[in-house]
């Protein structure tokens, strides 16, 4: 894995994840904040790739566009299971959400009253984040694995920063690349895709398979099928300002 990525200059299809990649991560996910000259930025590369840029996120499509209003980008949502293509048609997996009613109540019992540790409820996933209780880490692992077993094979645990997250098997943030790249106006472009976490990693073998650029966002030593590293955020913005310069 070399250093940095490079400056491609060919037509792209640009892939990006958003918390602790375009946003530093924050203490709650409604903390964070979306500037407007990095939506003008994302917008402006969009324009210039024909519209080939998707926001591949763990959060919901409606929450990307809230968080970018007015800008509505091509997205996948929920680690996959939800997108929505560059001429605004929106799909979604097939999973029932009756499946997580057990595991929501629990998950919303143990939370009470546990002070630094959230459930955050998104329908069809469910992600428990403990950033500001990470003494808690071992304790809610247990609990999650003991949930995920009661819902495998259609659940599996996911594994993020400071947050697990119980998420349809079938679909990840790879899958997602894989659909865009079958259509205009993704198909027959190099894909980019720039990722900081272990959700990320299948979207970087999905990059890598199809000869594209997979950056791993952070300079930790943590283990990653990612081709690039970039340093953080701020150079993560930087790069995409001169990607499009």
């Amino acid at each position: 894995m070399t250093a940095s990525p490079p400056l491609i200059k060919q037509p792209i299809a640009l892939f990006l994840d958003v918390d602790g990649t375009l946003l530093e991560l924050a203490s709650h996910p409604e903390a964070v904040v979306v500037s407007v000259s990095l939506r003008q930025s994302l917008q402006r590369l969009a324009q210039q790739q024909n519209g080939a840029l998707a926001l591949v996120s763990g959060r919901s499509i409606e929450t990307l566009d809230r968080l970018f209003y007015p800008i509505r980008f091509a997205a996948a949502g929920l680690h996959g299971f939800e997108w929505r293509a560059a001429t605004g048609e929106l799909k979604r997996g097939l999973m029932d959400q009756a499946l997580l009613m057990p595991a929501r109540a629990q998950l919303d019992a143990y939370v009470t009253g546990e002070s630094g540790v959230l459930l955050e409820d998104k329908g069809w996933t469910l992600a428990v984040h403990f950033r500001n209780a990470p003494q808690r880490e071992s304790e809610i692992r247990r609990l999650m694995e003991s949930i995920a077993v009661t819902l495998a094979p259609k659940f599996q645990l996911a594994t993020g920063k400071c947050v697990l997250e119980l998420t349809p098997t079938a679909y990840s943030k790879g899958t997602a690349i894989q659909e865009f790249m079958c259509e205009p106006p993704f198909a027959g472009r190099l894909p980019i895709f720039v990722g900081d976490d272990v959700t990320d990693e299948h979207g970087f073998e999905v990059t890598n398979a199809l000869r594209g650029c997979s950056v791993r966002v952070g300079d930790d030593d943590a283990r990653t099928s990612a081709r690039y590293r970039i340093r953080g955020v701020a150079a993560v913005i930087e790069w995409l300002r001169q990607l499009g310069a």
